[in-house]
């Protein structure tokens, strides 16, 4: 046996066997080891460096991105259609000899008619927000539904608004048909004019803070598991006014990143909203409520034909 005497005896030789055997384990062990913390350090500074690339890719990527679809309205509640033109004598005729409100809404819209609804009544606003029409008609929505949608990992928060580029001209409508309502409804989202009052828009939500400063208490918030967000937006144009105009929104995210950026469309422009209201003097004015068909553009004096 190597490094013991030949003649030595057997219980010295069985002792240097045992001595060898252990420190050749102790060698294999601490090989092992070494390979294994070395493996260990490599994988943790790879999964480091993985993160820190996976987070500057996260942070490369859009924010977020913003789509904005018209309100489809309910046909069985009140509301308001425009059209660009009149209505020939047999669209009347086909329009007129309906007493089913549904059915009028769905051939308006078939015709071209563009929808308007009911604001949301603020019973519990504050009384800065409760400012009074100039004129004694009723105000109306362009209602949208703005669409929030973020690929990133980590979470973004969009914090604030600002109304950009408002450019408003007379309405072209020629042709206005409406269902009166019949009380003050309520809807979740938030509530502008167009150009904007102090502090909107605000919320509509009846429940407390109705009427204040919508961004003085939510966000929206996008990324990080939560891939959408949207709003239920009542526009109101000036009475007789067609306007168009633009969103910034203010961001925070998760690499300390905020700042404000204008909403673009699908082609990369800048998002143009358009808002429309009913015209003043349209040449078709028709009311539908318990006397069906009344034409106001004929009989102006009718006591529901002063609402719009």
């Amino acid at each position: 046996m190597l490094g013991v005497d030949p003649g030595a005896s057997r219980r010295k030789k069985t002792r240097w066997a045992v001595v060898l055997s252990v420190r050749n384990i102790l060698t294999f062990l601490c090989g092992v080891l070494a390979t294994t913390l070395a493996a260990y350090l490599l994988l943790g500074w790879d999964v480091h460096n993985q993160n820190d690339k996976q987070k500057e890719y996260d942070a490369s990527q859009a924010p977020f991105t913003v789509s904005v679809q018209p309100d489809k309205g309910d046909p069985r509640q009140e509301w308001v259609m425009v059209l660009d033109r009149e209505l020939t004598a047999a669209e009347t005729r086909k329009l007129t000899s309906s007493t089913d409100s549904p059915a009028a809404f769905s051939y308006l819209k078939a015709l071209g008619g563009h929808l308007l609804t009911y604001p949301s009544v603020l019973e519990h606003a504050p009384k800065q927000h409760l400012q009074q029409p100039s004129s004694s008609r009723m105000e109306l929505s362009d209602t949208f539904k703005m669409n929030v949608l973020s690929t990133r990992a980590a979470a973004v928060v969009i914090d604030d608004w600002k109304v950009t580029d408002v450019a408003c001209r007379k309405s072209t409508a020629q042709t206005v048909v409406a269902v009166p309502p019949q009380g003050g409804s309520v809807y979740q989202g938030i509530q502008l004019h167009v150009p904007p009052r102090a502090d909107e828009p605000v919320l509509t939500d009846d429940a407390e803070g109705q009427g204040e400063p919508y961004f003085d208490t939510h966000y929206i918030e996008v990324g990080g598991g939560q891939p959408s967000g949207g709003l239920r937006v009542e526009a109101i144009a000036p009475p007789g006014q067609s306007c168009e105009w633009g969103i910034k929104v203010h961001y925070n995210d998760a690499y300390q990143k905020g700042q404000w950026v204008q909403l673009k469309d699908r082609q990369g422009k800048p998002l143009r909203i358009r808002t429309e209201s009913v015209p003043l003097n349209p040449r078709q004015k028709w009311f539908f409520g318990s006397i069906p068909w009344t034409p106001c553009h004929l009989k102006p004096k009718e006591a529901t034909c002063g609402l719009l």
